[in-house]
């Protein structure tokens, strides 16, 4: 997982150099400080998929190419089996898996998200990003905290939202909560 970081984190760097972009411009790009994405493009903090799916839009890359270093190819239909969307392991506890990884020029990015379950007295990590967010939890029960009102879902329950607003999630109980994220 360490490697997977620290690739991302060379791609991104690449992007912005090769862009000609200062470090205060890309941040500026994604709304975060200059000093929080310097520690992004050196591997010593995980990026948010969030913040990678910003990063794309304003290099007018896919969010693939900065994920595995491939460019998507397909542009009719991606298909993909149970189990076998691209892993994005990023953060202990999500797991990530792209549904449509080769698909080129998406208009949203789907994912199965899967949250392993933490105590309660473990603060939640909130995150804004432009655009907006689908999640349908799938199974297990997923607490939700989205400008600042607390919201539990359970399997089946759904919730699209402005994903500029703070918000963050946690798995509830001793089960990890997996659903469907579509970022857009």
């Amino acid at each position: 997982m360490l490697e997977q970081i620290r690739n991302i984190a060379a791609r991104i760097r690449d992007l912005r150099e090769i862009a000609g972009k200062s470090l205060d411009v890309a941040a500026r790009e994604v709304g975060v400080a200059s000093e929080l994405y310097a520690k992004y493009e050196s591997g010593e903090l995980e990026i948010p998929v969030s913040i990678m799916y910003e990063i794309s839009l304003k290099n007018n890359v896919e969010l693939t190419e900065i994920l595995t270093g491939e460019a998507p190819t397909l542009s009719t239909w991606c298909y993909v089996r149970k189990g076998a969307g691209a892993d994005v392991e990023r953060v202990s506890k999500y797991k990530y898996q792209s549904l449509a990884h080769n698909f080129a020029r998406k208009k949203a990015e789907p994912f199965i998200v899967t949250v392993a379950p933490e105590g309660e007295d473990v603060p939640f990590h909130l995150n804004a990003h432009p655009g907006q967010e689908f999640n349908y939890v799938i199974e297990g029960t997923l607490k939700i905290i989205i400008n600042g009102r607390e919201l539990v879902l359970s399997e089946g329950d759904s919730l699209y939202f402005d994903s500029s607003s703070p918000h963050g999630m946690k798995a509830v109980g001793s089960e990890p909560a997996k659903f469907i994220a579509i970022i857009m």
